[in-house]
């Protein structure tokens, strides 16, 4: 990969320590590596960015990004999400048209799914911004709120995302989880902006409906932007709660 500084499509993995679920969890290693770690090391097998970097606010974070070959972008202590952090490392990559935000949390991402969430946006040169979403196909997932759902339009633009089940089943029946189209979709922890819709959502004050929700996408819907969803055929979840990252070691360990 080449240098950030000079890249036209620059992934950025936010990272910070805080966490109120599970505290310190980009520096938990039960695995022998980090949960950063293996989120780099995801980010880094994509094919279409250019340059792979950590954005973090925290020493300690900066000191084992750059320990297993991470390029680090230092930020400030006030970046409110991943977004606003993402935003201000571009600041810090003239070049760069491209901006993708995986989650530093998110290391069982599909290298594919990065690619392909570029790609959708690559096409498609009057949109701002794109993401990726899987089939969600149990119902425990579907009334679990931080399993973000998302539905979309034939054209692939979001409608809507929310932590409740959407579309709602008036009459509910088990086979709306196995359908085919799905009928329900799990969003996934990446973003992939335009560099002036970047700047530019970062610049608003939060939406209602995204504090309503705690879902920042929404802020870019509020404000008349449109999201690209780009389908993929499995779903990852980020790691979230210690039974999250317990089950994350077992599945390392099998592997």
């Amino acid at each position: 990969m080449q240098s950030a500084l000079n890249a036209r499509c620059v992934l950025v993995i936010p990272a910070r320590r805080a966490s109120t679920r599970l505290a310190d969890k980009m520096l938990l290693r039960d695995t022998g590596k980090t949960v950063l770690q293996h989120t780099w090391e995801v980010a880094s097998r994509a094919q279409r960015p250019d340059a792979v970097l950590v954005a973090t606010d925290d020493d300690e974070i900066a000191r084992e990004a750059r320990r297993f070959g991470a390029d680090v972008i230092m930020t400030s202590h006030g970046c409110n999400s991943g977004t606003d952090r993402v935003a201000e490392a571009a600041r810090e990559l003239p070049q760069a048209e491209i901006l993708v935000n995986l989650q530093g949390d998110e290391p069982d991402m599909d290298p594919r799914a990065i690619d392909r969430v570029i790609a959708k946006l690559e096409r498609n040169p009057g949109c701002g911004m794109a993401t990726a979403a899987a089939p969600l196909r149990t119902r425990e997932q579907l009334d679990d709120p931080a399993c973000v759902k998302v539905t979309f339009d034939h054209h692939g633009r979001a409608l809507y995302f929310s932590r409740s089940a959407i579309p709602h089943a008036r009459e509910w029946d088990d086979e709306l989880l196995t359908a085919d189209p799905p009928t329900y979709y799990l969003h996934l922890g990446i973003y992939a902006y335009r560099r002036l819709l970047l700047e530019r959502i970062t610049s608003l004050p939060m939406s209602h409906l995204e504090s309503v929700e705690k879902l920042e996408q929404l802020r870019v819907l509020e404000c008349g932007e449109s999201i690209l969803v780009a389908p993929v055929d499995h779903a990852c979840r980020g790691i979230d709660t210690a039974d999250d990252y317990a089950d994350f070691v077992k599945r390392q360990r099998a592997a």
